[in-house]
């Protein structure tokens, strides 16, 4: 059990890939924080956590409040006496359009969810593995943010998520000397609600664009920030890691 008697963080929680990722890190001994809007959603995941014998709490709120983070942290030391690391994985893609027309209001929360939440995360989570000695902070971007060819209508999308990419590598540089490791996750599309679940022309024309043909499952992406939150990683700081299919390559 990999992450035996450690505890993580993970937000957007409730489905997709951060409810792969709770449901994993559980598994491998994990006691998780789960963290997401929908509270209901967290509950049943933490009686699905439980009733295999894991570890869990959850606590519903908005990843944009600065306060959330630092309640998830104020959770973990409360449930289980400190924190070691955390999957920072909620997201939104927002409304697509060319950014001339472009609402300001859709700019703005595309930013706030994607990339000031992470600067709240970070906050709030690096004084806590500060406390534990060291630890693994793991953010969720997007191949859209590394290498997107230029894809239509992302303009809002692929800003927050390459914003990501420089908070996690000005984070790793800092926090390096301390123990701590940041690095950033690239999925590429993945079978969510966000990635198009339950619409099949949607899923094979995204599928497509991938030279594998086929879109990741959920815990295939989770498999990876595993990866990243154990010590399997641990000379790996500052790293963007694509986990895409190989759609990065076929766009560069």
């Amino acid at each position: 059990m990999e992450l035996k008697n450690k505890t993580f963080i993970v937000t957007g929680a409730s489905s997709g890939i951060g409810a792969a990722a709770a449901l994993l890190f559980a598994a491998e001994g994990a006691n998780v924080i789960l963290g997401a809007r929908r509270q209901s959603e967290l509950e049943k995941l933490v009686g699905q956590v439980t009733q295999s014998n894991g570890h869990a709490a959850c606590l519903a709120g908005d990843v944009t409040d600065e306060s959330y983070a630092a309640a998830l942290v104020a959770l973990a030391e409360e449930e289980f006496g400190g924190l070691d690391g955390a999957f920072n994985n909620a997201g939104v893609v927002g409304d697509m359009g060319a950014v001339p027309e472009m609402d300001n209001g859709t700019w703005r929360a595309v930013i706030e969810t994607n990339l000031t939440s992470g600067f709240f995360a970070a906050k709030a989570q690096l004084p806590a593995l500060r406390k534990r000695g060291g630890g693994s902070i793991v953010y969720t971007s997007s191949f859209v943010g590394f290498s997107n060819g230029g894809m239509p209508g992302m303009g809002a999308y692929a800003a927050s998520k390459a914003g990501l990419i420089g908070l996690t590598q000005s984070l790793a540089s800092d926090h390096a000397a301390e123990g701590i490791r940041c690095n950033a996750l690239l999925p590429g599309g993945t079978v969510t609600q966000m990635g198009g679940e339950g619409d099949q022309a949607t899923l094979d024309f995204i599928a497509g664009l991938h030279p594998m043909k086929r879109m990741a499952a959920p815990k295939e992406i989770a498999q990876a920030a595993m990866f990243l939150l154990s010590d399997r990683s641990g000379f790996m700081t500052g790293a963007s890691m694509c986990v895409d299919g190989g759609i990065s390559v076929r766009l560069l």
